[in-house]
């Protein structure tokens, strides 16, 4: 067991001695640090948890133990492990859990560690270790931090361009970029090497698929979780029921399609969007949106003859309405008037409609914009709504019409 901690100090080690894109966050990292709760990092798969973890410790002494090991796992002894970690770390301040979740009973450990006083931040892919086992055993023990794959402004980051201010020199680049990201995503390990998004995706997505959903719980018809897998990043932004792709794919029942959808969305892969409606009972009844969690699943992994540029838009704004605090719970639906018009994304604060946001990649033909004007300002209607947006590729103007007025931003400027 010491042999194993050790060569995870030396990995530790490696990995902080590596340069890191600082990336943006809503939260006070030094202010989490000095609270005496449980620090949550959670996300998908490899969008940088592990390094924000080490970034945020970088200065610190601490202990750092990572789960992502079967030889951990295998030889696991909770009592030993503290014991060692003293003596490789000595009079260390915080310890950092990598990947906990792949420790069985891990919450019953980590709220031990708790009440021992220790200092922890842990990092997690799965979401259901928040609904499940932090939200028992570990409730109000813990702060959360979620991550993505890089935003816009992290993607210009990183190609050393201020997305909002890149100056004359840089704006064929800034049309590039824009264009590059939707279509490709914002997966750390590949903004660097586009020529490996896909291939790299494609193996990351069967990686998810195979270790954190059908391992996870025991998926013995692997062939149907695929199948529905890749009917879904097919049909992103598109509304699906349980009992259409039930009968769409030829599945034994409609409890295994739904079973099936919540893995699915446990490791952060897809996310499903309600559609808004006063009465909780007809919101649950009715289709929901599915969503990817970054647009390169979809050049990797989706059978698709065109472009879809207006669903490549629509989805880049989910994750960044994501990414700003919105959830598919409370605060973010789609809408469809009575007269069957859509509205992409209602966002609620609270009880009241803070606003209406439709995606529309290319509004220069005056029948589109006319469609999309229409729509939105029905919905704006019945929702009694007035702040409205529109989020185009590049356009950028205001539209006033039968007394509201509708922002026209681009992407760069949502």
């Amino acid at each position: 067991m010491k042999t194993i901690i050790l060569n995870q100090r030396k990995e530790r080690d490696e990995l902080m001695s590596r340069p890191y894109l600082k990336r943006r966050s809503n939260h006070d990292l030094n202010l989490l640090l000095s609270s005496h709760l449980i620090k949550l990092i959670t996300g998908p798969r490899r969008v940088g948890k592990s390094t924000q973890a080490l970034l945020m410790l970088r200065d610190k002494n601490f202990a750092y133990l990572n789960f992502d090991s079967q030889q951990l796992l295998d030889a696991w002894d909770a009592n030993l492990v503290m014991r060692i970690l003293d003596d490789v770390y000595p009079g260390y301040v915080f310890i950092l859990l990598d990947e906990v979740q792949n420790l069985k009973a891990w919450d019953m450990w980590v709220s031990e560690l708790y009440r021992q006083g220790k200092n922890l931040v842990i990092t997690g892919s799965n979401a259901k270790m928040l609904s499940s086992e932090m939200a028992t055993v570990l409730t109000g023990k813990y702060l959360q931090v979620e991550m993505l794959p890089f935003s816009l402004e992290e993607f210009f980051d990183w190609n050393k361009i201020d997305l909002h201010n890149p100056g004359d020199e840089n704006r064929a680049d800034v049309s590039a970029l824009t264009d590059d990201y939707m279509r490709n995503g914002g997966y750390p390990e590949v903004v660097a090497s586009r020529q490996l998004t896909r291939s790299y995706l494609d193996t990351l997505f069967d990686s998810i698929i195979w270790k954190d959903v059908a391992k996870r719980h025991n998926v013995r018809n692997i062939t149907d979780l695929n199948d529905l897998s890749m009917y879904l990043v097919s049909n992103f932004c598109n509304p699906i029921s349980a009992n259409e792709l039930t009968e769409e794919l030829g599945f034994s029942s409609v409890n295994t399609t739904k079973k099936f959808m919540d893995y699915l969305h446990e490791p952060y892969l897809f996310y499903y969007l309600p559609r808004y409606n006063n009465k909780l009972k007809l919101m649950k009844k009715a289709p929901r949106k599915v969503y990817v969690v970054d647009n390169g699943f979809v050049a990797a992994k989706a059978f698709s003859l065109s472009d879809n540029l207006g669903r490549l838009l629509e989805n880049q704004v989910f994750v960044e309405l994501m990414r700003r605090g919105f959830d598919t719970e409370k605060t973010m639906f789609y809408y469809r008037s009575r007269n069957d018009k859509e509205v992409d994304f209602v966002l609620r604060k609270g009880t009241h409609i803070e606003r209406l946001v439709q995606v529309c990649y290319d509004m220069s033909s005056p029948k589109t914009e006319k469609r999309e004007v229409e729509s939105l300002i029905e919905c704006a209607g019945e929702l009694k709504c007035r702040n409205l947006v529109i989020v185009t590729n590049d356009d950028e103007r205001i539209i006033e019409k039968n007394g509201y007025k509708i922002d026209v931003v681009p992407i760069s400027k949502m």
